[in-house]
């Protein structure tokens, strides 16, 4: 992270190391051909991960999580937050019909599934390009003030399912292989294979998550940066229901992702709040 230079006797003011301005995502737009997956691209990743593992792992030990903000920890109501945010920001905003109580009912499937993993980590909840800097050969985080107790999959679910970077499957599948032999390497309760059980799970809160974001802040504020994302994130869903079935029952979820893979998103940017049942 940035080194604390220096803070003023009152505790208001403090100085921080300057990380220059290149992020992970600028260094990949800036790239002789952005979206090739070359060596350099490949190593930079592989950096990331391993900072983002030391993050977990150390970042855990005698760390008070009494102090985090707005949970201790990415708890069953933290996930709650999360799925009810992609319901009114997202599938109300584009007018995609639901059962309201069969809905909830997978929520809760879905929540008792998740908390099943292990979650005695740090989880820096928004871990993406955008809040990983790289400077002078070193990659440093950022932006981890929503951090908490959680498990580990949800930050590598951040990572290398964001809408904004479009990481090729095979890419994705390379880093999630690298990552689990770092994990392998680390000899925690969490092994490999438990990791996977509850992987795609944590993908999938993540991607809707995001999509509730990008629904207040896109469908709902109209920035422009949030719709573009709109149609990346439904061809991501469209790849996990393709790839990466869960071993629960969710289906009243199943149909509201169906029909988002299938609605027309030609015209996103378009639509009408004031038709819009909120």
């Amino acid at each position: 992270v940035p080194r604390l230079l220096a803070v003023s006797e009152d505790e208001r003011c403090y100085l921080l190391q300057d990380l220059g301005d290149t992020t992970l995502l600028d260094f990949l737009q800036h790239q002789p051909e952005p979206g090739r997956i070359t060596d350099a691209v490949r190593d930079v990743y592989r950096q990331v991960l391993r900072m983002l593992l030391r993050f977990q792992v150390e970042g855990a030990k005698d760390f008070d999580f009494s102090y985090s903000y707005p949970r201790q920890a990415f708890d069953r109501q933290s996930m709650m937050w999360d799925l009810n945010y992609f319901k009114y920001h997202f599938l109300k905003l584009l007018q995609i019909p639901f059962d309201e109580q069969q809905l909830e009912d997978d929520f809760n499937t879905l929540c008792d599934f998740l908390s099943e993993a292990s979650c005695r980590y740090f989880l820096y909840r928004d871990f993406q390009s955008r809040n990983v800097m790289l400077f002078q050969g070193n990659c440093y985080g950022i932006d981890y003030q929503g951090g908490r107790r959680g498990a580990l999959q949800y930050d590598v679910a951040s990572l290398l399912f964001e809408a904004k970077t479009s990481l090729p499957p095979e890419f994705r599948q390379e880093l999630l292989d690298y990552y689990l032999s770092l994990l392998d390497g680390q000899q925690l309760e969490v092994t490999p294979s438990q990791f996977m059980t509850h992987y795609y799970g944590y993908v999938y809160i993540r991607i809707m998550q995001a999509m509730g974001a990008y629904g207040f802040r896109g469908l709902y504020e109209r920035k422009p940066l949030f719709l573009e994302s709109i149609p990346r994130a439904v061809q991501t869903l469209r790849w996990l229901r393709d790839h990466a079935a869960l071993p629960v029952a969710l289906p009243a979820l199943e149909d509201a992702w169906q029909q988002i893979i299938c609605c027309d998103l030609s015209s996103v940017a378009d639509l009408s709040l004031k038709n819009v049942n909120l």
